[in-house]
């Protein structure tokens, strides 16, 4: 593992977030940022999978983003891991852009598999996807990325209770809980409790990632994770993040969920986080 390369990757993928949203004043920052260690890590670390796109996605592992708003982390490390080129990237969310505000797959967006907008959904994808696997003796793993917030729709703990009763043991879902959703704390919206033990309770093995984000940390324990496949359960990875990490005044706070920095805002976010691998 080159961790200064995943370093300076992280900065810039932020970076790309940051100015993404600002140049069109739209777009979900907040849960952006607090996942980039996560899907950097996972990107170019985690995963076996081809470039070389295609739907089915056959022999190799596969990602869906069941929280689609946070399009812009997925948007920036599909294209600095060689999707699509990075210059697009300024096309976010302007009229004819693949780059939707979520993710869709009408565009044919080479790395996008599900349209992702509406919540609660891509559990139930991702699962299918798995089982997919299984019945054409594909080896690989199926990962998935969810929101803390997202957890309070339903369609969730059916795909929950489905996954942990019929073994669906070569699927990996991470629940990131940064403890923020659009209105507030998901303490104050509706409260989570401890979700590991809930996914335990319907029959899944759990791991915690304490420092949700450090690199190194993710590596580890998303191996863990990998390891623990193929054993009759499927597995959920509590992720532990900050929300809006690695721009002081957007963490800790729902406030950076869905609001884009004005060019003051913008100019200090990146001097927080100095240029390594080129902006587009």
């Amino acid at each position: 593992m080159n961790l200064t390369y995943l370093n300076d990757l992280t900065v810039q993928v932020r970076r790309d977030i940051l100015r993404m949203v600002h140049q069109v004043n739209s777009g979900h920052p907040g849960g952006s940022l607090g996942c980039t260690e996560f899907m950097v890590a996972l990107h170019q670390e985690l995963m076996d999978y081809s470039t070389d796109f295609t739907m089915d996605g056959h022999n190799e592992d596969l990602f869906f983003l069941s929280n689609g708003h946070i399009s812009p982390v997925l948007y920036s490390v599909l294209a600095r891991s060689g999707y699509f080129d990075v210059a697009e990237l300024a096309t976010f969310r302007k009229i004819n852009s693949r780059l939707q505000g979520h993710p869709t797959t009408h565009e044919h967006l080479p790395g996008v598999r599900i349209a992702s907008g509406s919540l609660g959904q891509g559990l139930s994808v991702a699962i299918g996807a798995a089982l997919s696997k299984k019945l054409n003796n594909d080896s690989k793993i199926v990962y998935s990325l969810h929101g803390d917030g997202e957890m309070q729709e339903g369609q969730n703990w059916e795909a929950i209770m489905y996954a942990g009763s019929k073994k669906v043991d070569n699927l990996i879902a991470t629940v990131d809980l940064n403890g923020q959703q659009i209105d507030g704390s998901t303490a104050d919206v509706m409260d989570l409790g401890d979700l590991g033990q809930k996914f335990e309770a319907f029959g899944w093995e759990v791991l915690h990632i304490k420092e949700g984000n450090n690199l190194e940390a993710i590596v580890d324990r998303m191996k863990q994770a990998k390891a623990k496949t193929g054993r009759q359960k499927p597995i959920a990875v509590m992720l532990h993040t900050v929300m809006g990490n690695g721009v002081d005044f957007m963490m800790h706070t729902h406030a950076w969920h869905g609001k884009a920095p004005n060019d003051d805002q913008l100019a200090t976010a990146l001097a927080q986080n100095p240029e390594t691998l080129g902006d587009y």
